[in-house]
């Protein structure tokens, strides 16, 4: 419990800043000179930057309705303001649309990576039990989720303020940077990260020997960024600036290493099962922020459940957000996928992804952490972990960049462990069509519902120039998010 304190504390003490950027006042009461004493205060700085981090990504639900609802293919019953983001029409007159445009919490975020990178040498030199190797794996984390916080922003909203030291009470107007010069800083940040974090923590790591922070490794597995979360990362930077050759080295570290981080691939089962992948912190999680039901994490918002779930699963008469029908069966066309599939009379031969499939409105329960995992539908709080990124993701993004760059045999490969991990035949272009298509149609099925299909989309649509409506809009800049404060 002193270290959850210590964690709110300095999650509070760093969302200071910014009234001209960020429209925060200050809040900065407890002198400082009370911080940046022990390795206790560098503990509780970095895990108050990841929790800052979570914040930016689960409130309002963003990381969901910006991902998932953003491309058009769910449909929302009766929510006005859904129903204008399912539409693109991200400057329509909502509340809600408002305060998900607003990247205040992304700038405290960066303001609290500064501020550390600013001051960890003082406990350094305070502290003879905060070690060099601490304080390295403890930079580079910093790093990391610096340069995650400007990509994420790079991918909704293009140029940004590129705000590389930390302010106290007023921030002077910052203009904004060209989105290519913030991805080139923040991929460069990405990759000297990668280069001092370890594969796992407390776990005999020759980059991190000992017990991190004196806990051991099941207390850091999945919840931390380590190195293979980087590289995972990483390609998806290269992906979204259409640099392929790059995007196909950096998922090869992946896929040649994930051993070394003790990562596997994820059964259907688990990956579907309430109390399963997503529940708490796996070391599966590429990266991921969990909401730790043991540490009291859960919450009634900021999880997808929040918009998917309704009856049978909840007492929730309708879903804020549902696939209909005639898409679910466009999208899982294949027979015996694990993850959903029709028999000849048209039943559900599995019910993993969707329940109440003949109902008024199937329901999306791929995910659904009640509580610590259980069933009860009365409850309606969460503890469903946020995952960015995980093994199966990187593969079909290797994929692609294979595809793109015409090694072919290699993107089917990479294709192929998906398919066949979730119960399907190995990849026929007689039966399922163009290379590109089917690798993207599969990250629409296996990642449905983890905030990636916008951003697919995006790509998809920059390889292929099939729709020339989506090419306009990504020609004209219009597929980044509604501006916040003065563009």
């Amino acid at each position: 419990m002193k270290i959850l304190r210590a964690s709110l504390f300095f999650l509070a003490l760093c969302t200071a800043g910014c009234e001209k950027v960020l429209d925060i006042d200050s809040t900065r009461t407890v002198g400082e000179k009370n911080m940046w004493n022990s390795l206790e205060d560098t503990r509780g700085a970095l895990m108050g930057t990841y929790g800052l981090v979570r914040a930016a990504m689960a409130d309002n639900n963003a990381h969901w309705l910006y991902g998932d609802v953003r491309a058009g293919e769910f449909k929302s019953p009766i929510r006005q303001d859904l129903k204008a983001i399912i539409a693109n029409d991200l400057n329509a007159s909502y509340e809600s649309l408002e305060a998900l445009s607003n990247w205040r919490r992304w700038f405290a975020a960066i303001n609290s990576a500064n501020l550390f990178l600013e001051r960890v040498g003082e406990v350094k030199a305070a502290d003879p039990r905060y070690t060099d190797n601490n304080m390295k794996v403890d930079i580079a984390q910093i790093r990391f989720l610096r340069a995650f916080s400007y990509f994420y922003m790079v991918r909704i909203w293009g140029d940004v303020p590129l705000i590389t030291s930390s302010h106290d009470g007023n921030f002077e107007n910052k203009s904004r940077e060209n989105y290519q010069k913030v991805l080139a800083w923040a991929e460069n940040e990405m990759k000297e990260a990668a280069l001092d974090l370890p594969y796992r923590y407390s776990a005999g790591d020759e980059q991190q020997p000992g017990n991190y922070y004196n806990e051991t490794s099941g207390r850091w597995d999945g919840a931390l960024a380590r190195k293979l979360s980087a590289y995972a990362v990483l390609g998806h930077m290269a992906a979204w600036q259409g640099n392929y050759p790059d995007a196909a080295n950096y998922t090869s570290f992946v896929m040649e290493n994930y051993q070394k981080g003790s990562n596997s691939w994820t059964s259907t089962a688990d990956l579907t099962n309430s109390n399963g992948f997503f529940y708490n912190k796996r070391i599966n999680h590429l990266f991921g922020l969990n909401f730790d039901w043991g540490h009291v994490d859960a919450s009634f918002t900021g999880h997808i459940e929040e918009l998917t779930l309704a009856s049978p699963v909840i007492n929730k008469s309708a879903p804020d957000i549902y696939l209909p029908k005639d898409s679910i069966l466009s999208i899982f066309n294949e027979s015996d996928d694990q993850r959903f599939s029709i028999d000849t009379i048209g039943q559900p031969q599995s019910e993993r992804y969707f329940t109440n499939f003949n109902g008024k409105y199937p329901i999306f329960s791929k995910i659904k952490v009640i509580m610590n995992g259980g069933t009860d539908p009365d409850f309606r709080i969460f503890s469903s972990a946020l995952v960015y990124t995980r093994l199966e993701d990187v593969a079909l993004l290797r994929a692609e960049a294979l595809a793109v760059l015409g090694e072919t045999q290699g993107a089917i490969e990479m294709l192929n462990i998906i398919r066949e991990l979730r119960g399907l035949e190995p990849y026929d272009e007689a039966i399922n069509g163009n290379l590109v298509d089917a690798i993207f149609k599969e990250r629409q099925r296996e990642l449905m519902g983890e905030g990636h299909r916008w951003y697919d989309l995006v790509r998809y649509h920059k390889i292929r120039q099939l729709d020339p409506e989506f090419t306009q809009l990504i020609q004209s800049g219009e597929f980044t998010g509604r501006c916040p404060g003065r563009c």
